[in-house]
């Protein structure tokens, strides 16, 4: 099983990024996966998750209306497209596969057993 996440990069504030999720090794539709931020001195949090099996997305309060999660299942990918960025979303972003199909307690770290790597996203002038 692998998550290779990409797409992050520079950004100024109010810009837009799209973050990818390449999942291999399992099946997509099998289990929900996570977007997850982690800050310099602050704990992992959750951004936003997929239920692959049935579609449905959860958002933090944060980003929502900002941020939409995605997946291309023909691709095995999920996207995170990032709108109106702010200088508060700079973080390392990775994904997580979820140990079950419909993402229960999606802003839970413990609850996802493989990671990506992690990509950096940095907003500023």
């Amino acid at each position: 099983v692998q998550l290779q996440a990409s797409g992050g990069g520079l950004v100024q504030p109010g810009g837009s990024l799209r973050l990818s999720c390449v999942a291999s090794g399992f099946h997509l539709d099998d289990y929900a996966i996570g977007w997850f931020r982690q800050a310099p001195g602050k704990d992992r949090e959750g951004v936003s998750s997929i239920s692959t099996r049935d579609g449905t997305t959860e958002y933090r309060e944060f980003v929502k209306g900002r941020f939409t999660i995605s997946r291309d299942d023909a691709k095995n990918t999920v996207y995170l497209q990032m709108n109106s960025l702010k200088p508060e979303d700079t973080a390392v972003y990775y994904c997580a596969k979820h140990i079950g199909p419909y993402g229960s307690s999606w802003w839970l770290p413990a609850l996802y057993d493989y990671w990506g790597q992690g990509t950096l996203v940095t907003v500023s002038s």
